[in-house]
């Protein structure tokens, strides 16, 4: 279920625990707050919500900022309640959230209007008017208001702590195998099927093409991936990301080639998940030297995903 902040809170989720953050991604650091709300809910015998921020505060204050999301709202949903809550629920972030003291976001909004018995939050968590809130302005208005909170550390992997700008540093390095390391699961693109040119069924190599939206852009070029389809179904592929300079003019677009299918898929939503980098972008003098390099390419995805 996806509520929004801006609404009245449905009475049978009110008294909930509330796991607060942006939560882009979901990693492992995310998923210990989330665990932590998620526990303390089932104990008291409350509802678990796990909330969220859309858009992203760096899209207000920074609206010409690169693409650099890591799941959409959709992706985020289904994460969620995979993760047991009983809800999502979404702050608007707009002009009137950002000059909300941080005083009120924690009294008016997250006590009076939504009715939460709890939140649970990471401790480098910041909130309110020029960030003025933290963990101990949450715990302390908090106090005053019956919100009993907590604050979940930092988690690391391999030493380093888990964070969304480690998981965006290693794709754009080309690196999808530490990026699903700390996510849990590999990055992965979703959106609807689109219509292209067509040139990839003249070659033999029909694609699926995709636009890449607000998602951060990993690294251009080759990756093995696998496709979950609207049914269900999990294929195994070849992708190009990029904006395929051999073909004029460049357009960026995410385009998968899944092994062994037939079918149409456009119009429908499929999520294209990224699992080795094979290679970056080139250009090819002509559709031979593409093909012969497409075959390669497939055939090492193939050995990849074995």
């Amino acid at each position: 279920m996806r509520l929004h902040a801006s609404q009245p809170m449905p009475e049978a989720l009110r008294g909930a625990v509330i796991a607060l953050g942006n939560f882009d991604g979901f990693h492992l650091g995310h998923q210990a707050v989330a665990g932590e709300a998620v526990r303390w809910a089932r104990e008291q015998g409350r509802p678990a919500i796990i909330a969220t921020f859309d858009p992203h505060p760096v899209r207000h204050f920074k609206p010409d900022a690169p693409p650099f999301r890591l799941t959409t709202l959709d992706q985020r949903e289904a994460l969620f309640t995979a993760a047991g809550a009983d809800a999502m629920l979404v702050f608007g972030f707009d002009a009137a959230m950002a000059a909300m003291p941080a005083d009120a976001f924690v009294r008016d909004l997250l006590s009076a209007r939504l009715g939460a018995a709890a939140v649970v939050t990471g401790e480098d968590f910041t909130f309110g008017r020029a960030r003025g809130g933290n963990v101990g302005v949450l715990a302390d208005v908090g106090a005053g208001c019956g919100l009993a909170t907590r604050a979940v550390g930092p988690v690391t992997l391999e030493s380093e702590v888990v964070s969304s700008s480690r998981i965006r540093e290693a794709l754009v390095a080309g690196d999808p195998q530490t990026a699903a390391r700390l996510l849990t699961r590999p990055f992965a693109i979703r959106g609807p099927v689109q219509h292209g040119d067509k040139v990839g069924r003249t070659i033999n190599f029909p694609t699926a093409n995709l636009d890449i939206s607000s998602y951060l852009r990993p690294r251009y070029g080759i990756y093995a991936v696998t496709g979950r389809l609207a049914d269900g179904r999990v294929l195994q592929g070849a992708a190009n990301i990029g904006i395929r300079p051999t073909f004029d003019p460049p357009k960026e677009l995410l385009e998968p080639h899944f092994f062994d299918f037939s079918g149409d898929l456009y119009g429908q939503e499929i999520e294209v998940a990224f699992h080795h980098f094979l290679r970056g972008e080139a250009k090819f003098d002509g559709l031979d030297a593409l093909v012969s390099q497409m075959e390669r390419d497939c055939a090492e995805a193939r050995r990849l995903l074995g």
